[in-house]
């Protein structure tokens, strides 16, 4: 009985360890994604600790990219980004980290099956962004894969991870969640247009320029937005159970933010950024869960909201 006591004496701090990675991914969510965070609290158990994991080391790349340290060129960044991507293949392979959000990422990607060929053009697209400003078809397809759709993949290996056969699930599910990835994106770029193109002079979305704001042009990428949430949406209700609330919520909450900005004209959503207040983020979370992970369409729930939006702000 001793002996079995001084065993798990000895691997508590290994523990104590591991736990603190998990909590400094956490923070990270807390700190970054209101949205993220909301969606994420509605997973449970293990596969909650792996998204949050997952969610930080991706964060973290992206504020190495876009919020410099005073002094810091391209050149710095790329080095400090090169470094980050070898010291998540080395914990991967040996299991530990001395960086609090590698270590979590490891272990998540360790248990799931995360490998090089998702890792590697996530951190790709993130160089992309150091040395290219301005993008076209081919280009913009190859970033988005990276930036969001491997993501996305990395999560369903967490969701799938329990299934009996998690290979064939993930192989069954995986056009589901590049598509919802990419659609994620899509948003963000249409969102952030104001940020990306005035402060830190990149145009992502062919066609959209500073300055010729074509409306044309942002509603047919709304389009675009709304025919990956719909091909999205037919796939979270095969998702494992457990996982389909939490990814509804997102999809709807992504939605919600597609049709205000269908709402809104180019030229007012690049002066002001356009949100979903707080307290439709909770209505559209609760009733993702009433409706127990069965997302509403993507292209019925724009139209919907778009017209009312339309009568709330007054665009025609």
């Amino acid at each position: 009985m001793m002996r079995t006591r001084g065993r798990v004496d000895a691997l508590q701090p290994y523990r104590r360890y591991d736990a603190a990675a998990d909590a400094s991914a956490a923070l990270v969510i807390r700190h970054y994604s209101t949205s993220f965070g909301l969606a994420t609290r509605m997973l449970r158990g293990q596969v909650r600790q792996d998204v949050c994991n997952i969610y930080a080391l991706v964060r973290v790349a992206d504020e190495v990219v876009d919020a410099p340290r005073p002094g810091q060129d391209g050149a710095d960044r790329l080095v400090e980004l090169d470094k980050l991507e070898q010291e998540t293949y080395s914990a991967i392979e040996t299991g530990s980290s001395a960086n609090l959000v590698v270590h979590a990422f490891a272990r998540s990607a360790r248990r799931v099956g995360i490998d090089e060929s998702l890792i590697a053009p996530f951190f790709d697209s993130m160089r992309t962004d150091l040395q290219r400003t301005k993008h076209d078809f081919t280009s913009l397809a190859t970033y988005i894969y990276g930036s969001a759709e491997v993501v996305g993949l990395m999560c369903l290996r967490a969701f799938v991870a329990g299934e009996r056969n998690p290979s064939a699930r993930y192989e069954e599910l995986a056009p589901g969640a590049r598509r919802l990835g990419a659609a994620f994106q899509k948003i963000n770029f249409l969102r952030d247009f104001g940020d990306d193109s005035d402060g830190l002079g990149r145009q992502y979305l062919v066609g959209l320029r500073p300055d010729d704001l074509d409306e044309e042009i942002w509603s047919s990428w709304l389009d675009d937005i709304d025919m990956d949430l719909t091909a999205s949406a037919e796939a979270i209700a095969q998702l494992p159970r457990g996982c389909r609330v939490a990814v509804c919520t997102a999809h709807d909450l992504f939605a919600e933010l597609t049709a205000r900005l269908r709402a809104t004209s180019a030229a007012d959503a690049r002066r002001d950024r356009v949100r979903v207040p707080t307290p439709e983020k909770a209505r559209i979370a609760a009733t993702a869960a009433l409706r127990r992970g069965r997302p509403q369409l993507a292209s019925a729930h724009a139209l919907t909201h778009s017209r009312d939006l339309t009568k709330e702000y007054g665009r025609s």
